[in-house]
């Protein structure tokens, strides 16, 4: 870093030697700086974290995600003299990947108050600038990256890594699940080691490691092969040539019958070891790799819990695709959702995306080539202004009951109150008399009438099976009794408010204590659902 700075004070020590292109320059740079609202004085007035990000080289994983789209948008908006940003994603090569980044990113609504503050042609011209494409894959060695020269210019320029990329289905094909979250972690880890001027890799994981724990949830990093069910031991290694193995022997069967067979083995495997599923599983056994093999790397890991809408940056209530309550939400609003398996009284974390990103950020701020660290951050609310499953209901209901989504015919849906069931034997037995008892009397009629009614039987089934293992899946957390403790997130919060300057006050809040859950879920979250995605 002292090389750095004797080499930005030179360059500084030149340009005032020519007064007129000294002036034309901060001409140039104050304007740019007025167009995106974020004129101000380059002083002790700058917010920490906009200063960290200053000349950056960043890199990306999982650019077309909800939670990255995010990220970027926050770095271009707030701090527009970023060094670089590499975004990694998926693609046949760097022109798709291109391709990709505009129509899944840049071009969505998301970015609309930065194209309207800098216009279009600004936008692209700091786009083309800024944000260099990568086609790759983190589940492949060198991120799946092929071209070497690329290779070589990211090692020889980042200096902090950001990995967001992972699946997020509970139930996952274990060697998707495997390939993405937990080795995939691992091939971003040694990419990070290999950049020369690498001083942090970040981490987003999940709170939801922790399984079906209760009480107080701790910030405390795994060990390697630790395990939820006991004296169990947990090879990681193993994990992976049994799935080979069963990959090999399922090598004759068709694609459905594989991928149904690797998602119930992912399951099996992750029931095992004390997780209720795939995803939780891989994104623990991802965080034991990193921390074992990380070496002098500062690693920090992340783990939001139920992300949401965005409440105020860079406008509220923007989210992309039905998140976990989502689909509930949803669901009660459309009049499909009459019973429910949930403990009223049980806390629902929840963590707006903005938030998380700006936590994600200062903890970037506060570790940053701060060698040998690994810190662990829950960001969440249960701790500091819990909401309970039984508030949310009552939100919905009321938001429905006065504004009704519209139905097909052009009516509105009128919703009623529902049934909340507290236990699965208790749901267990209302759809067997609501549904399963109905479902045997249709299948006599069918077997004696099939031309009557068999369709109307398979439906059926077809419709209480999907609606039974979505259920199983989503049991642990609407029935989940923990609270995640956030003493180090906290400290962060501390941290920020004492280097917090009056320009930067809202830029980078996240402390759930701001949060009216009422208001938050009626006024923002609901209405960002309808228009972002029933685009109603």
């Amino acid at each position: 870093m002292g090389n750095l700075n004797n080499k930005v004070e030179n360059k500084q020590n030149k340009q005032t030697s020519t007064p007129k292109a000294l002036r034309d320059q901060i001409q140039t740079i104050v304007l740019c700086f007025s167009k995106v609202g974020l004129l101000r004085r380059l002083t002790s007035m700058e917010s920490n974290c906009v200063q960290f990000l200053e000349n950056k080289t960043i890199l990306i994983t999982g650019a077309p995600g909800f939670l990255a789209k995010v990220l970027v948008e926050k770095i271009l908006r707030l701090q527009p003299n970023v060094k670089k940003m590499y975004l990694l994603l998926r693609a046949h090569d760097t022109k798709s990947a291109m391709q990709r980044i505009h129509s899944e990113v840049l071009e969505i609504d998301l970015f609309r108050v930065l194209r309207n503050d800098l216009g279009e042609e600004n936008l692209n011209a700091l786009v083309r600038e800024k944000i260099v494409p990568v086609p790759g894959d983190i589940s492949i060695d060198n991120l799946g990256v092929k071209d070497s020269d690329l290779i070589q210019r990211m090692w020889s320029e980042i200096d902090t890594i950001i990995n967001i990329a992972a699946t997020t289905n509970f139930d996952e094909r274990y060697d998707v699940g495997l390939g993405i979250n937990t080795f995939g972690a691992l091939n971003v880890l040694n990419f990070a080691k290999k950049c020369v001027k690498g001083q942090l890799l970040l981490h987003v994981s999940t709170a939801y490691v922790c399984g079906e724990k209760q009480g107080l949830l701790p910030e405390k990093p795994f060990k390697m092969g630790e395990t939820l069910s006991g004296d169990r031991k947990l090879d990681i290694n193993l994990e992976l040539e049994l799935m080979k193995q069963k990959l090999k022997e399922l090598q004759d069967c068709s694609d459905e019958e594989i991928s149904q067979t690797m998602k119930d083995f992912g399951m099996g495997r992750a029931k095992l070891h004390g997780w209720p599923n795939t995803y939780v599983f891989t994104k623990a056994m991802g965080e034991m790799l990193m921390g074992y093999y990380k070496e002098n790397l500062p690693l920090v890991i992340i783990r939001p819990t139920m992300i949401t809408s965005t409440i105020a940056e860079p406008f509220p209530g923007w989210i992309e695709g039905l998140k976990t309550l989502d689909s509930v939400i949803v669901a009660y609003g459309k009049g499909r959702l009459k019973c429910f398996l949930a403990d009223s009284n049980s806390v629902f974390d929840l963590i707006p995306a903005d938030m998380v990103v700006n936590a994600m950020v200062a903890a970037a701020t506060a570790h940053s080539g701060d060698p040998g660290i690994q810190a662990i951050y829950h960001v969440g609310s249960s701790c500091k202004n819990p909401v309970t499953f039984g508030q949310l209901h009552d939100f919905t209901a009321r938001y429905f009951s006065k504004s009704p989504l519209v139905g097909r015919n052009g009516s509105p849906i009128i919703v009623t109150k529902g049934t909340i069931l507290s236990t699965m034997s208790q749901f267990s037995l209302y759809m067997t008399l609501r549904y399963k008892l109905p479902l045997q009397i249709l299948r006599l009629i069918s077997i004696i009438y099939p031309w009557s009614h068999g369709d109307n039987y398979n439906d059926l089934s077809r419709k209480i099976k999907l609606a039974m293992r979505l259920v199983e899946l989503y049991r642990p957390y609407l029935l989940f009794k923990g609270i995640f403790d956030d003493l180090n997130t906290e400290r962060l919060r501390m941290k920020r408010k004492e280097n917090m300057t009056k320009e930067f006050d809202g830029s980078f809040e996240f402390n759930p204590k701001s949060i009216d859950w009422d208001d938050y879920i009626t006024n923002t979250h609901i209405p960002g659902l309808i228009t972002y995605v029933l685009k109603q």
